[in-house]
């Protein structure tokens, strides 16, 4: 899939390059010539108003301006060129047209005159069918969202969080759309969120095997400690999932609290929801980086006194080959005149001398513990 998407990001610009050539068509005056917008619609008192054909982003507004009700536009990874028209359609900043073009964002809200411009940043478990040193466990994408007060444009970025389904939900209730842009900015925000509590509810399954494995005893041949490479990696896909959860938590506290003109009084209910069902995955993605925390160091210090008893192992040994190589070092030296040379016992004398301290001594040993 990631060599069809690079291959698609790379045909996709020279496409639109050709057919902006061949075309005579003003993509300047018409956006929505561009291949980045996915749907583009306009609500009248919580419905959508059908036409013959699919809008453009000018058509919609032209809609809007004459009888009334919002547009919604959505779009994927536009290029600038693809989002020039709409920009200046809509009135939109330079510096968040810049910001949803180029993407990499943080989550955050900021108001540009009669604007409001959000980021989210999506997360998407990846499935695996076993957490390796190299697995990628969440994937991150983004949503920017323009509001206004009659429209709404969405940015999406990555392969996945299509609002397709949201859109169609929103559709359903058309109690709720009738609130205006304000009650799709609290949808989008509700369906990252939810995301998150999914995200979170797999990523603790995962910690929990890894923590099973850890105490558990190891599979005869794998030594204790082997594991740390695999709960660092899972650290790491948590800090990406700490990275999206922490930064929304201010916006989301502003949209429930702070009264907006672009926000309606009815929807800004349904944000402090959203906060706290966010608050509730941001407390849990705490507890996961610090539970690996302890994961690693009870990890780490398996190995430290594995490595110990092995090296208490090796010394008892040693110990006790020690006795022979000493008495066989004494008898071995070129003295002519040592007691017992000449006796016709010294032999199994000197054995069973060596025998019985050494017995002793691996007794004693293996009472305390070293063997």
């Amino acid at each position: 899939m990631s060599m069809i998407r690079d291959l698609r990001a790379a045909v996709r610009p020279s496409l639109r390059k050709t057919n902006a050539l061949h075309s005579s068509y003003d993509t300047t005056r018409d956006p929505s010539a561009s291949s980045a917008v996915v749907d583009c619609a306009v609500y009248r008192d919580g419905r959508r108003v059908e036409s013959a054909g699919c809008l453009t982003p000018h058509e919609a507004m032209l809609r809007v301006r004459e009888d009334g009700g919002f547009a919604w536009i959505g779009l994927h990874e536009p290029t600038e060129e693809e989002f020039a028209g709409i920009a200046r359609e809509f009135g939109l900043h330079p510096l968040a047209v810049e910001d949803a073009v180029h993407a990499h964002q943080r989550p955050k809200l900021e108001r540009y005159d009669d604007t409001l411009f959000t980021v989210f940043k999506t997360i998407h478990y990846v499935e695996h069918a076993e957490l390796t040193a190299t697995s990628e466990v969440v994937e991150t994408g983004e949503v920017m969202c323009f509001t206004g007060r009659d429209f709404v444009i969405t940015v999406r970025h990555g392969g996945h969080g299509s609002l397709r389904a949201l859109r169609h939900r929103l559709q359903d209730d058309p109690e709720l759309l009738a609130k205006g842009p304000s009650s799709v900015l609290h949808s989008i925000a509700d369906h990252v969120v939810d995301g998150y509590i999914a995200v979170a509810g797999a990523v603790q399954d995962d910690i929990d095997e890894v923590e099973i494995e850890v105490f558990s005893t190891p599979a005869k041949g794998s030594p204790r400690g082997s594991d740390a490479s695999r709960i660092y990696q899972l650290k790491r896909e948590v800090l990406e999932f700490k990275r999206a959860v922490s930064p929304l938590l201010r916006p989301m506290q502003l949209l429930s609290e702070r009264p907006m003109r672009l926000i309606d009084p009815d929807i800004q209910k349904y944000f402090r929801d959203v906060a706290d069902h966010l608050a509730r995955v941001h407390e849990e993605v705490i507890g996961f980086d610090e539970l690996l925390n302890s994961i690693l160091q009870a990890n780490l210090a398996q190995a430290t006194v594995a490595q110990n008893e092995d090296m208490r192992k090796i010394t008892s040994w040693a110990a006790i080959i020690a006795v022979p190589t000493m008495i066989c070092g004494v008898y071995g030296m070129n003295f002519k005149h040592m007691p017992e040379l000449r006796w016709t016992y010294g032999y199994p004398m000197v054995m069973g001398v060596i025998g019985v301290v050494c017995f002793s001594i691996h007794r004693s040993l293996k009472r305390n513990g070293w063997l």
